[in-house]
């Protein structure tokens, strides 16, 4: 049978398929986008700021306290975000999708994220899971509402205590070695010093971190630090600080209460120092020789020996000299990548030739004392052949001198202790000098 031809009116729009609609990415903040912890981010923005608005507002609780902190001035640019749900938010975004952050509590900052990251607008998880009032079709939605992250593994924690630092607390065996003290009871000893300092100084690290998130993050290397990278948490951090200070107190203890009061001195200089003193123009340089200084002290406390003199006013100038050649090198690569001078340190790029000079003076006036320690009485009833020791005078000279030109050169990335560890010409001087030294007694 044949079929009636259709005929279709010219005039009239072809019919066209319905486009498909666009769905919608939804991203929990600090379940998924976040590697870090707002309400700690908006405490440790600025500590002292927000602790004295929270004593100061006269109300008590958590309440108050994530009142005071949703009014914290967060540096969104900076924050620890997830590259992984970065990427799939762009991805989304290619494909027209719009994206909205679910948060449920600072919705101050969780806009503030969202405008910064160019997504479209924040919701609660309370009005996402009713449906009701949302600016999107709830059956058109995809949900990035976790990141499963694990612990901070052990690597994790070692950058963030610190560990390579530990070779800066061997400064504690210099008393027992140049005494000539060494036996199986001081070494001991000092080795249990050694560890009490190293979880003190860990600590302290760990607190230091935290009150520098924000500059941290704007640093070209100290951006890569556990806290700052959102390696690990904030949270995680302020729980090991009092268990490694717990296991230094009970260590100190066992040693002596000298020592006890040697190593609370140390730390609460680190306190003042992380707080105040490393703002301070050159107050910051002479805390850094004193807290080098302290463990040459803390040394001779727990080993019972008797401190040089000579040795104390050496170790002054040698650390004040490092403590110089390391604020050269911060500022020299400031000025090598081209950022603007530091905002938490008072010092100004400008001010690298002066420092280069105090620096080079301070190495050398070390030198001159030991020069002069080693004209003195003081080293013939420890030395048979005292004048090997003048030996070590070029020696000397020449580290300083190379250290100085490394630096110069923007070479020494590290704390120069550091480096004088990690660098072949520096090992080798010190194995010169140590050899040169057991010649001589």
């Amino acid at each position: 049978m044949e079929q009636p031809v259709r005929q279709y009116d010219r005039s009239e729009p072809a019919p066209q398929a319905a486009p498909a609609q666009a769905r919608t990415l939804v991203i929990d903040l600090e379940g998924a986008l976040l590697r870090s912890e707002l309400l700690m981010e908006a405490l440790f923005s600025s500590p002292a700021r927000m602790l004295a608005r929270f004593g100061a507002g006269g109300r008590a609780g958590m309440a108050a306290l994530t009142e005071i902190l949703a009014r914290a001035e967060l540096d969104y640019a900076h924050l620890p975000y997830d590259a992984g749900v970065l990427n799939q938010a762009l991805a989304a975004r290619a494909r027209g999708a719009k994206i909205y952050l679910v948060a449920d509590r600072f919705a101050s900052h969780a806009a503030g994220i969202a405008a910064h990251l160019g997504f479209d607008g924040v919701v609660t998880p309370s009005d996402l899971a009713a449906g009701d009032h949302l600016p999107f079709d709830r059956t058109a939605v995809d949900r990035i509402d976790h990141v499963s992250r694990g612990r901070a593994s052990l690597k994790t924690w070692a950058k963030a205590l610190r560990v390579y630092q530990y070779a800066k607390n061997t400064l504690l065996f210099v008393p027992v070695i140049t005494a000539h003290q060494i036996n199986l009871a001081t070494l001991g000893t000092t080795l249990l010093a050694f560890l009490a300092f190293s979880a003190c100084a860990s600590g302290a690290y760990l607190m230091n971190d935290l009150l520098d998130l924000a500059a941290d993050r704007q640093h070209p290397t100290k951006r890569h630090r556990a806290l700052a990278a959102g390696d690990l948490k904030i949270s995680s951090a302020l729980s090991a600080i009092p268990v490694l200070w717990g296991f230094a107190l009970v260590a100190s203890l066992c040693i002596s209460a000298s020592f006890l009061g040697v190593l609370a001195a140390y730390l609460a200089t680190t306190i003042a120092y992380s707080l105040v003193l490393k703002r301070k123009m050159l107050v910051d340089v002479v805390t850094l020789a004193g807290l080098y200084s302290l463990r040459i002290v803390a040394g001779a406390v727990a080993a019972g020996v008797v401190l040089s003199e000579w040795l104390m006013v050496f170790s002054l100038f040698v650390f004040t000299s490092l403590a110089l050649i390391k604020r050269f090198s911060e500022l020299s690569m400031r000025q090598g990548e081209g950022l603007a001078d530091p905002s938490n340190r008072d010092y100004r790029i400008t001010d690298l030739n002066i420092i280069a000079a105090m620096a080079a003076a301070s190495a050398m006036n070390a030198v001159t004392v030991f020069t002069l320690y080693v004209s003195s009485s003081a080293v013939t009833p420890l030395y048979s052949r005292p004048w090997m020791l003048w030996l070590l005078a070029p020696l000397l000279l020449y580290w300083f001198g190379r250290a100085l030109m490394i630096a110069h050169r923007r070479e020494m990335p590290d704390d120069p202790i550091l480096y004088a560890f990690r660098d072949g010409a520096s090992r080798l001087t010190v194995a010169a000098m140590v050899c040169i030294m057991l010649a001589a007694i």
